[in-house]
């Protein structure tokens, strides 16, 4: 990225088409050039984006590829991700986007966002025809799904650029029409500058990001706020903080009057962050330090928004309270208005009275004048205010006595989370800090984000209560779903096992026999575990089959699913079960399924490897073993494993005993007789912790929702792309196949029988056609043939496709994906809060505690050679006279 600024080519109004080696490739539609830096916020971004491609903003989805890989699309849905995005492209000069959403960009539904001023910078015009090539370049096979993979591609209409009415916008409009063709960074310099007419003129300047401008406000308010247009970021912050430190009294925050000229010198000595504002330990800490309680007050919820700065805020809020007969819809209503009142003007009230019909409050300091009183209108919902004194005797000094309470911090965490659902305590600790100037402890945020979650989410110990509900749900929406639920005594969730008719569908008649099992925690207070059962696709993909979640993960737990997974799976076939060896799976695996076979993950076995690689090393060292325990892993030959295996001894000979301790025949392909598997090293549960950690803090029912939609969203889109498919072989394969072909050129074939071949490379190697066989064992391992068979079938005339593996077929793909995930109404809703515990279904598990060692008493030894120390005063051993109790 030249001086932190970077070019996103955001194309739109086109499709994604799959190219003949997998990557994607977006035709169509149009492009549009925009200037960001890495302090461009990612909600003007948004903004400008609906803007410029005509759509609703509520419904933009903006996705990008990784640098050098054109098979996963990445989604951006946060600030977050956006600031990720632009790490990625930091040594980028451009980098691509591609925004898709409902047409139909409404001016009127954005007047809270046209009061600032979108500081967006379009480049100059960029002959663009398609996608760039150097986004184009190929990465390897990717065999675990990422996050973004389960996205499904949304396909829009080509649309047209809406003018910007603004002056410091310039408006690019770029077809793209024709097929991708490289567009190299000197095109940008090439590029016509295109001025909005109706501006007038351009920015000279070339910034990136303009300063967000503050709204003026409107000249009623009772204390309105001036700004500086011209200051910096940083200046109106210094100003925010000087002006509006807050407090949080018994009815919400209230802003403390800070002495400029005092704090000023010692700010200008504190650290600061990139925006200016003073974090950890750098905050002064006086005053304004905040205590809250555990127990919450009954006031309504305040609303706020990212766009609503808190000088906006407090400017709205003076106009709360205007005087007497002011009605409001409720008595929540008042006191929400009467709360962001008093913060706005800087001072305390308490409550004399506060019930359903009448409210009385006066300011806390005693003998201020300072009152009001309100009261519900009779045979109406409304309520007045009767009487109201807006007069303070007290001179300001109401914000020194400290009242608490903990609703408003709730209500603006719960605003945070609606925007940003996976940011940390520390991170809103952080935002309010800057925003309010209110600095608070992570445990009091934690709690703020727990009830807040339960306000957004619903219970998540009351969310159980839904399981059953599911399990009827799940059976008649999707017919053919296999389901079951276990519950011990006290009805509490014991095991929950659900594997959807798109899943057993799919592995049944597209994928080969081969199901990974993995187990990765829920991330929740109850420390329940997620298990999983995944297949693996025609193009080397994952595919879920079978979930649960059970209370403790023990051979019983996985045993019994285990069953479940035989039950719904229903086959005859022979499976090969692939599991982590620390686990001690294999008894339990050939005990449910009699004809299948087991093997260690590989991944699992790699990470053990490098865990048990101590030293000494010797020769090329230790960064070499974990290659050559691959190598061994794939060894066809005796020979071959044995040098290899020596080849471990001689640089370390602990990692060689280790590795004599694993059964041959559950690892290595020269001793493995179930499917060929040891060539996929990547973790199988990667895609289903990044889902849980993403939803972590969401109840039960919400990450089944997520792990729903995740596959839901994964079968869509392969079978999207998988439709423009022309090859007999999927993508992977078929480049694995030219591979093999290309080798077999030069080849000589000499023919011993109708199904028997020697074919001389730098060895000779008899092919048997008939049985699939190479003397090279490759063509019987990887179940697509090996360069020596491609030789033969040129030599005969044979379509070397008739000898592939049915598995790894487009058509055996297209099968997989064949059927679709229903939706499921309500999944989603939160569970009634009124429910008594006491009468649900379902109750979250026991967390198991964890096992306490207990120290084995220690046993002193006397050592020989120790000194003895005997006192001078009284001749006796073990202490000296200094210490001596003994009287002469």
């Amino acid at each position: 990225m030249v001086k932190g600024k970077l070019i996103l080519i955001c194309q739109s109004g086109g499709e994604f088409v799959n190219d003949v080696d997998g990557n994607l490739s977006y035709k169509g539609g149009e492009a549009n050039a925009v200037n960001i830096n890495q302090d461009t916020p990612y909600d003007d971004l948004k903004i400008k984006l609906a803007e410029l491609c005509n759509l609703e903003l509520t419904t933009v989805s903006i996705k990008y590829f990784l640098p050098k890989n054109r098979k996963t699309l990445i989604n951006l849905r946060s600030e977050k991700d956006f600031k990720r995005m632009v790490e990625f492209h930091a040594n980028s000069v451009t980098a691509e986007i591609f925004v898709s959403g409902k047409e139909g960009f409404d001016h009127d539904a954005l007047n809270t966002y046209t009061e600032r001023t979108i500081g967006l910078k379009l480049a100059e015009n960029v002959n663009h025809h398609g996608t760039p090539a150097g986004a184009a370049d190929s990465g390897g096979l990717s065999t675990t799904p990422s996050k973004a993979t389960l996205l499904r591609t949304v396909r829009t209409a080509a649309v047209s650029p809406i003018a910007i009415q603004s002056d410091c916008l310039v408006d690019v409009h770029i077809s793209c029409q024709e097929p991708a063709i490289n567009m190299a960074a000197e095109s940008l310099s090439q590029a016509t500058t295109s001025s909005n007419p109706s501006s007038g003129h351009v920015a000279e300047d070339d910034s990136d990001y303009a300063p967000r401008s503050r709204a003026a406000v409107s000249s009623t308010a009772q204390s309105p706020i001036s700004f500086d247009y011209d200051a910096t970021p940083a200046d109106t912050v210094k100003k925010r903080r000087r002006t509006a430190s807050w407090k949080i009294g018994a009815n919400g925050p209230t802003i403390v009057v800070t002495d400029n000229d005092s704090k000023e010198k010692s700010r200008k000595k504190k650290s600061r962050s990139s925006t200016g504002v003073v974090v950890g330990n750098d905050m002064v800490e006086d005053e304004d330090g905040v205590e809250l309680p555990d127990n919450f007050d009954s006031s309504s919820p305040i609303t706020l928004r990212d766009e609503d700065l808190p000088e906006k805020l407090v400017a709205t809020w003076k106009e709360g309270i205007t005087g007497v007969d002011q009605d409001f819809k409720s008595v929540k209503e008042f006191r929400a208005a009467l709360q962001k009142y008093a913060v706005a003007h800087r001072f305390v009230y308490k409550l004399k009275k506060n019930d359903a019909t009448r409210v009385s409050g006066r300011c806390v300091v005693e003998g201020c004048s300072w009152k009001i009183h309100a009261s519900r209108v009779p045979d109406t919902q409304t309520f007045r205010i009767r009487k109201y004194n807006d007069l303070h005797t007290c001179e300001g000094k109401s914000w020194k006595s400290s009242h608490r309470t903990r609703n408003w911090l709730v209500s603006i965490i719960k605003e945070r989370l609606r925007d940003s659902p996976n940011d940390k305590p520390r991170e809103i600790a952080k935002s309010i800090l800057r925003d309010f100037g209110i600095k608070l402890r992570y445990s009091q945020v934690w709690r703020g984000m727990e009830d807040a979650k339960e306000q957004l989410q619903g219970s998540y110990s009351k969310s159980y209560n839904r399981l059953p509900w599911f399990c009827e749900k799940v059976v008649n929406t999707n017919p053919g779903t296999v389901v079951k639920l276990v519950l011990d005594g006290e009805k509490r969730l014991q095991r929950f096992f659900f594997s959807l008719h798109a899943s057993i569908h799919g592995f049944k008649h597209g994928c080969r026999p081969l199901i990974f099992l993995e187990a990765t925690s829920l991330r929740s207070k109850y420390k329940e575990t997620l298990i999983t059962a995944t297949a693996v696709d025609a193009d080397d993909c994952f595919f879920p089959v079978a979930f649960a979640v059970i209370d403790i993960e023990n051979d019983d737990s996985w045993r019994w699913f285990l069953e479940q997974l035989k039950s719904a799976l229903s086959t005859s076939r022979s499976i090969t079960f692939i599991s982590d060896r620390e686990k001690n799976l294999k008894n339990s695996v050939l005990e449910v399924f009699e004809n299948s076979s087991h093997g260690y993950s590989i991944f699992h076995l790699l990470e053990s490897f490098k865990r048990n690689m101590k030293g000494p090393f010797h020769g090329d060292g230790r960064a070499v073993l974990p290659e050559i325990f691959l190598a061994a892993a794939h060894a066809v030959r005796l020979n071959g494993f044995k040098s290899l295996t020596e080849q471990i001894k001689q640089i370390c000979s602990h990692a060689y005993d280790w590795l004599n301790q694993i059964e041959p025949e559950c690892w290595t392909s020269l001793s493995f007789k179930g499917q060929h598997y040891n060539y996929i090293t990547e973790n199988v549960a990667e895609p289903y912790s990044k889902l849980i950690e993403d939803s972590r803090g969401s109840t039960i029912m919400q990450k089944i929702e997520a792990l729903i939609c995740m596959l839901s969203d994964l079968i869509d889109h392969r079978k999207l792309v998988s439709s423009t498919w022309s090859t007999k072989l999927t993508p992977s394969k078929e480049k694995k196949i030219q591979k093999e072909a290309a080798k077999a050129h030069g080849l000589k074939v000499l023919i011993s029988s109708d199904v028997l071949f020697e074919v001389h490379d730098e060895m000779t190697h008899v092919v048997n056609i008939e049985n699939r066989e190479c003397t090279c064992f490759e063509w019987k391992q990887s179940g697509l043939p090996c360069c020596h068979a491609v030789a033969v079938f040129n030599s005969i005339g044979k379509c070397v496709y008739d000898y592939c593996s049915s598995y790894f077929t487009v058509e055996s793909y297209h099968f997989t994906y064949s059927a679709s995930v229903n939706p499921i109404p309500g999944i989603g809703t939160p569970v009634e809060e009124d429910g008594e515990s006491d009468t649900a279904d379902v109750l979250p598990p026991c967390p198991p505690e964890s096992p306490i060692e207990e120290k084995p008493e220690e046993t002193k030894t006397i050592d020989p050679d120790k000194r003895t120390v005997t006192c001078s005063k009284c001749k006796e051993p073990g202490h000296n006279k200094a210490s001596c109790k003994a009287t002469l």
